[in-house]
Order: C-alpha cells, then sequence, then structure tokens
C-alpha cells in the first residue's frame, strides 16, 4: 500500500490548538498543554510559546503553573489575574 503523506503540524500549532479548547472559567497547566499537545515534557516551551501570542483568540491567560499560581502573561500578571477572575465571576 502507498503511503498517504500528512500534512506536518507544528508544536505550536498543536499548543494554541489545546489552548483555543480551554473553555471559559477553566484552565489548564503548561505541563498538560503539553500533554495534549503530544510533548509532556515540553512545558517550558509551552510557556515560551504562549509568551508570544497576541492572537485574542488563543485564551492563553487560561494557562496556569502546576504549583496553582498564575505565572506570567505577556500582557502582565495583573490583565492575567483580573481575566481570570472576571470569567469565574461570569459562571457564578
Amino acid at each position: 500500500m502507498k503511503k498517504v503523506a500528512r500534512p506536518a503540524v507544528s508544536f505550536t500549532e498543536c499548543v494554541r490548538s489545546v489552548v483555543a479548547g480551554i473553555p471559559r472559567g477553566k484552565t489548564l497547566t503548561y505541563k498538560e498543554v503539553a500533554k495534549r499537545a503530544g510533548s509532556p515534557r515540553a512545558f517550558r516551551a509551552v510557556r515560551n510559546i504562549l509568551n508570544k501570542n497576541y492572537d485574542v483568540d488563543i485564551p492563553c491567560h487560561r494557562v496556569v503553573r502546576s504549583d496553582g499560581t498564575i505565572g506570567g502573561y505577556n500582557r502582565g500578571a495583573k490583565q492575567k489575574k483580573a481575566l481570570l477572575e472576571a470569567e469565574k465571576r461570569e459562571l457564578m
């Protein structure tokens, strides 16, 4: 049988896809995003990818650190915390 070539999907695209699927009011850890994107040990790469994200359709503020703290955000930690709190209030 002839093999069918699949289009290559980069790790960055996988990360963005995973993060885009996080619903309002929910969070994932950097480690969980890396795992779902296919590279469980690449949590630092996830952080770097999201730090460079300015696409409003990719809710990178919904990704937090494994220790429960909110972690960094390219628009500032205060903004990230405010966004997470606002989403939590919307669900109540």
